[in-house]
């Protein structure tokens, strides 16, 4: 954003406002471009969709926390999905107070970050060259945590095996979409079988 000439007004109100890491890195050149409220839409809703397995997952997570429940679902990102999914709660422990906590702290230190960044990111003189790297780490790390966690790994290796059917059928450029939409069917499907497994 700093180097695209905007105030450091505008990365802390898209952390603010959009929590989506993935849609605020295109937001940089969507801002850039014509007009085109619908394409930005639209690109939105395809980075933004693995929420929706984040959702199916935290549903029963969810409930029972009553005012918390909308907050947890705004304040949800990738981060916070890891450590709420996996976290052992110990007795005792509100259980969405717990949830509410590690969400608006995540939340935190998200739009600290864009906020400082917008401010100081024109004084970085080092090379960010490999750093493009650390999401794919960190969507691993996620997957290590969960496959460790659940005991049965049926919704894991579902997501390995529909992700090389979708990109066996549609190629590296055109399969993460058909992936997600039959990730999505499939564990909807088998949702009540996978409650009884876990």
């Amino acid at each position: 954003m700093n180097v695209s000439g905007f105030s450091f007004l505008w990365p802390m109100l898209m952390a603010m406002i959009i929590f989506s890491g993935s849609v605020e890195f295109v937001a940089v050149p969507t801002l850039l471009a014509a007009f085109n409220p619908l394409q930005a839409f639209i690109l939105a809703v395809m980075i933004g969709a693995r929420h929706l397995f984040y959702g199916i997952s935290m549903l029963d997570r969810f409930k029972h926390t009553g005012w918390k429940k909308p907050l947890l679902i705004y304040f949800m990102c990738d981060e916070t999905f890891s450590i709420n999914y996996t976290a052992r709660i110990p007795e005792g422990i509100d259980r969405g107070c717990f949830m509410l906590w590690v969400s608006v702290l995540n939340f935190l230190y998200w739009v600290s970050g864009a906020t400082l960044g917008g401010i100081f990111g024109s004084y970085i003189r080092f090379s960010t060259r490999g750093l493009d790297f650390v999401m794919t780490s960190m969507f691993v790390v996620i997957f290590m945590e969960q496959w460790m966690k659940d005991r049965s790994h049926v919704s894991a290796l579902l997501g390995i095996v529909l992700s090389v059917v979708s990109l066996l059928l549609f190629g590296p450029d055109h399969f993460v979409v058909p992936a997600m939409l039959m990730m999505l069917l499939a564990l909807t499907a088998l949702r009540p079988q996978l409650q009884q497994a876990s």
